[in-house]
């Protein structure tokens, strides 16, 4: 391996690293719409493989954003 390639390869994987953020960012808020459709928790987990936990995380985290005023 020499040091071209090395470099190839790094960069590869820091633009696979930005598009996942993008993709992490664009399930999250997809997530939140779906509970704000009324898409039960337990369809939610079931799609994405998320637990319970990390669906009320996300959900609440878009809640916290919103700020008081916004969220209700």
């Amino acid at each position: 391996m020499d040091k071209r390639s090395l470099q190839h390869i790094a960069g590869r994987f820091r633009e696979a690293e930005q598009r996942a953020e993008i993709l992490r960012q664009e399930l999250a808020e997809a997530i939140r719409q779906a509970d704000t459709d009324g898409l039960a928790q337990k369809d939610i987990c079931e799609v994405t493989g998320y637990t319970r936990q990390q669906v009320r995380r996300i959900v609440n985290a878009g809640t916290e954003r919103k700020g008081p005023a916004e969220a209700v």
